[in-house]
């Protein structure tokens, strides 16, 4: 049973709601060469920076629950720190724990799997994102679940990869490759025939998210499940041939399928096994629903062969799915709109199909559904399908349409959105497109506080993570990685600290100017229920705010 958050004495409330913006991707860049949130034209952000309350925050590695502080948040766990106050260990810390402890394979989806494929002597199959980016997988935990499959006595191991080029350098998949096939070919030197069956861009099939487009998903079935598709000797091959053909970088390049004689390596039938070897849940959920679901119809699954499916995490602890998982997630609970909802706050959040979910599911502690029906209202503006570096500005003009219209209504105390234009854009690797998309949102930032002054409210800006502050990869003194004489573009998260300001124009010297700094984003949910006029749970990271 909740508590009830007790009256903050010491701040004397507003008349409008409390608005917080999260610009998605958008940090404090190391290096001005690559930043193009520092070379965008944002006059809003410079006015907050210039005449409000301001601290950085951190927002990767341990301060979001990620094993170590080389590693570069993501908006999954940016979002559930943002929302529940606190901070969890994440997906790669859980999964490597629990493999480093041997928990995992004693676990009872394990053993199932493991079962299943000794006693009717067919394939294991692995599908997943194959890098070391640890942001959905991690490739150690791949060769790892391989070499105890193999001294379990399994036979036939076929490995389905999606490349990244992402999280990780954008034309790095050799770099994983070769070493794998290095790695594979020893596996079958001692009797486990493991071999690479199938791949493609993370972003061209499989992994999509949040419905955005299924056509993603089913050439992912195709290529994966039925083995149609064009066909390479090995993957190096088809990287090597796809890249010359295409121009594309890995993320992006087409599906192929590894064959000898004609015949594709790895099909799935009926009676083998599939491991989906991703931790994160939101780009899982789709392909697990096609191998889960008895009544699918969004696509023709041509067959749906009967296998045990296992993914790596529980992708949706509200709807159980997959119904097989090998290792547990964190149990979040006693989240900000828990408490919120328990004192009858009325909320909206908003954002566009690609970041819908993070205000949404991953902000109440990766549940779906709202936690209050009566007090709650959820936005979702659809996104564009079309490459983001050819639309930078997304959807931005239409969630702030949403957000200056819920503030205006009077209807809501509390509103979150999530401008997604710095993380999506600046995945693409394109510097001049992350740079509009920064400025779009700072053009939205814009409009928003005009709404808030009216309103007579407070809002807060901050970020999730990093990413269109660090778009080119440097070297250790600083200077900027060249390949053939040009700049090579990084594609994946920063791992720079992110923005948090306040801008409250009806200010009452309830609060000191000056915020406390050395804090992570979880700090953001105590901030919140601060100026929303409560004090914070107990456990709950504290609030930037230092009470007057």
């Amino acid at each position: 049973m909740l508590e009830k958050l007790p009256s903050a004495g010491w701040f004397k409330g507003r008349k409008g709601p409390l608005v917080l913006v999260i610009m998605d991707g958008v940090g404090y860049g190391k290096y001005v060469e690559g930043d193009a949130v520092a070379a965008a034209f944002t006059p809003h952000l410079d006015w907050f920076h210039a005449h409000c309350p301001n601290t950085p925050l951190k927002a990767h590695g341990t301060a979001v629950g990620l094993p170590s502080d080389a590693d570069m948040g993501n908006s999954e766990v940016g979002h559930n720190a943002i929302g529940a106050g606190r901070v969890f260990d994440q997906g790669a810390k859980l999964v490597s724990n629990s493999i480093d402890s041997g928990a995992m394979f004693q676990g009872k989806a394990w053993q199932e799997i493991i079962s299943n494929t000794l006693s009717k002597k067919s394939t294991l199959h692995f599908l997943g994102l194959f890098s070391d980016g640890n942001v959905h997988s991690h490739i150690d935990h791949l060769k790892a679940m391989i070499r105890k499959a193999a001294d379990a006595g399994v036979n036939k191991i076929r490995v389905h990869i999606l490349l990244d080029g992402r999280d990780v350098g954008e034309t790095s998949a050799l770099d994983y490759v070769l070493p794998f096939e290095n790695f594979l070919s020893e596996t079958r030197n001692a009797g486990c025939d493991a071999r690479i069956a199938s791949g493609g861009g993370r972003m061209c099939i499989t992994m999509d998210r949040y419905n955005a487009n299924w056509g993603m998903v089913e050439k992912g079935w195709q290529t994966h499940v039925l083995g149609q598709g064009r066909q390479f000797p090995d993957a190096a091959t088809a990287i090597e041939t796809l890249r010359k053909e295409t121009g594309a970088i890995d993320q992006d390049l087409p599906p192929f399928v590894i064959a000898e004689s004609g015949l594709p390596l790895g099909t799935v039938q009926d009676g083998d096994s599939v491991i989906f070897f991703n931790f994160r849940g939101d780009r899982a959920q789709e392909i697990t629903a096609a191998f889960e679901q008895d009544d699918f119809n969004i696509f023709d699954r041509v067959r749906r062969p009967d296998v045990v499916y296992a993914g790596m995490m529980e992708y949706d602890g509200d709807l159980h799915v997959p119904s097989r998982f090998l290792v547990s997630p964190p149990a979040i609970d006693r989240t900000t709109g828990e408490f919120l909802c328990a004192l009858g706050i009325r909320s909206l959040a908003c954002s566009e199909t690609q970041k819908y979910g993070h205000v949404t599911y991953f902000y109440n502690g990766n549940k779906s559904g709202k936690i209050s029906a009566e007090l709650e209202e959820y936005v979702e503006v659809s996104s564009d399908q079309v490459p983001f570096e050819q639309r930078p500005w997304m959807k931005g003009a239409e969630i702030t349409d949403r957000m200056i219209q819920a503030i205006s209504s009077g209807n809501f105390d509390f509103l979150r959105c999530n401008f997604p234009n710095g993380d999506m854009v600046g995945h693409t690797g394109v510097f001049q497109a992350a740079q509009i998309g920064v400025e779009c949102v700072d053009l939205c930032l814009g409009r928003i506080k005009q709404a808030v002054a009216k309103a007579g409210g407070i809002l807060i800006i901050t970020a999730d993570h990093g990413n269109a502050d660090d778009m080119y990869e440097h070297k250790k003194d600083g200077s900027v990685l060249m390949e053939n004489g040009i700049k090579k573009v990084k594609t994946a998260h920063s791992l720079n600290p992110v923005p948090c300001l306040i801008y409250d124009p009806d200010f009452q010297n309830d609060y000191q100017t000056t915020l406390r700094t050395g804090l992570g984003i979880s700090s953001i949910a105590a901030t919140c229920i601060n100026l929303l006029g409560y004090e914070a749970p107990q456990d709950y990271d504290p609030s930037v705010i230092i009470p007057s």
